[in-house]
C-alpha cells in the first residue's frame, strides 16, 4: 500500500491486486453531494437516490483513461416515479439531477425500490474518450434491487467483465455521505486489455469477490476511514494492494455563459424575440445546477 496520505472525503481511489488479476475503486462522497443537491429541493426519496447516483458515477468515471475523458450515465424509465435521471463525471468534476412525478411519489412507500423508482426503463452508460477519439455506449435494462445491482448487469451484460459493486448512504446533521466499492477482475493483471480476453470463470475472481462483496455499508460511509484503510482492511492478507493517486471530486456543472449566448444566437431573430420575458431577458435554465441565466438579448445581437 502507498504510504500517501487518502482524503476521507470527495475522493475516489483507484487501486490494483496485481496476484488476483484485479482492480477496483473506492469512492467517498460528502460535502460535494450536498452542493450538488443544494438547489434543487428534492424531496428525501429522490435525494437518496441522486446521492447513491452520484457515487456511481465517480466509480464509473474513474474507469476513464484520457484525463479529458467524459462519462455520462442516464436512466430513463416507462411509468416510473422517475422519468430521467442524468449524471456525469469529468475531470473529478461531477453533476446530477433527476426528473420525477410528484404524483407517484406521494402515493409510493417512504423508502421506494427500484422498480418503483424506475418502472420499466434502461441505463445508458457512455464514455467519450476525445484522446483517442473512442466513444461507447452500453446500454442495460433497470433491473434488480438496487442501482449497485444495475451496475453489475452493465458490466456482466455490456462490457462481459465480471464485476461487484455496493453502495451506501445516509444522511445525518452534517449532510449525505456516500460511499461505494466497485472490483472487476482482469486478464493477466493487465489494465486495459480487450474485453473478449476476459475470462468470467477465473479462479482468482471469487475470492476477491468475496471479500470485496464483505464490506459493511457502515463502513462505505464512515468518515473516519479513509478509502485505503478500508482497501487494506479487506485485502491485508494480499501479497500486495496497489494504489494509485487520489482523485479529488467536486461539483462541476459546465455552465458558460458566451457558450449559451452563441447557442441562442443561433435561433433566428424573431425565435429570439419571442424567447424575451417580461423583464426583457432571455432565461436560460440549466437542470444540473438549478440555475436560471439571464442573457440580455442585445448582447445576443
Amino acid at each position: 500500500m502507498s504510504e500517501l496520505p487518502v482524503p476521507t472525503m470527495d475522493v475516489v481511489l483507484r487501486a490494483m491486486i496485481p496476484s488476483r488479476d484485479a482492480r477496483g475503486r473506492v469512492a467517498r462522497l460528502g460535502p460535494v453531494i450536498d452542493v450538488i443537491l443544494a438547489n434543487h429541493n428534492y424531496p428525501p426519496a429522490i435525494e437518496k437516490l441522486l446521492a447513491e447516483a452520484l457515487v456511481l458515477t465517480a466509480l464509473f468515471g474513474s474507469l476513464l483513461k484520457d484525463p479529458n475523458g467524459q462519462l455520462t450515465m442516464q436512466a430513463q424509465t416507462e411509468n416510473g416515479i422517475v422519468d430521467l435521471m442524468v449524471c456525469d463525471y469529468k475531470a473529478g468534476e461531477l453533476r446530477g439531477y433527476v426528473r420525477h412525478d410528484a404524483r407517484k411519489l406521494a402515493e409510493a412507500p417512504a423508502d421506494p425500490n427500484l422498480f418503483s423508482l424506475f418502472g420499466k426503463g434502461y441505463l445508458a452508460v457512455t464514455f467519450d474518450q476525445p484522446a483517442t477519439n473512442d466513444r461507447y455506449q452500453g446500454v442495460v435494462a433497470l433491473e434488480g434491487e438496487s442501482l449497485a445491482e444495475a451496475a453489475q448487469s452493465f458490466f456482466a451484460q455490456s462490457e462481459q467483465i465480471p464485476s461487484i459493486v455496493r453502495l451506501a448512504t445516509k444522511k445525518d446533521d452534517d449532510g449525505w455521505i456516500g460511499g461505494g466499492i466497485m472490483f472487476q477482475h482482469l486478464p493477466e493483471g493487465e489494465e486495459g486489455r480487450e474485453r473478449l480476453h476476459t475470462k468470467l470463470d477465473h479462479p482468482d475472481w471469487p475470492h476477491v469477490a468475496i471479500l470485496a462483496g464483505s464490506v459493511k455499508e457502515s463502513e462505505l460511509v464512515d468518515p473516519d476511514l479513509s478509502p485505503d484503510q478500508l482497501l487494506w482492511r479487506l485485502f491485508h492478507e494480499e501479497d500486495e494492494i496497489r494504489v494509485h493517486e487520489p482523485t479529488s471530486l467536486s461539483k462541476g456543472c459546465r455552465c458558460d455563459m458566451d457558450y449559451i449566448r452563441s447557442v441562442i444566437a443561433r435561433f433566428p431573430a424573431d425565435e429570439r424575440k419571442e424567447m424575451v420575458g417580461e423583464d426583457g431577458m432571455i432565461s436560460v435554465d440549466c437542470a444540473f445546477c438549478a440555475t436560471s441565466f439571464p442573457i440580455d438579448p442585445e448582447a445576443v445581437d
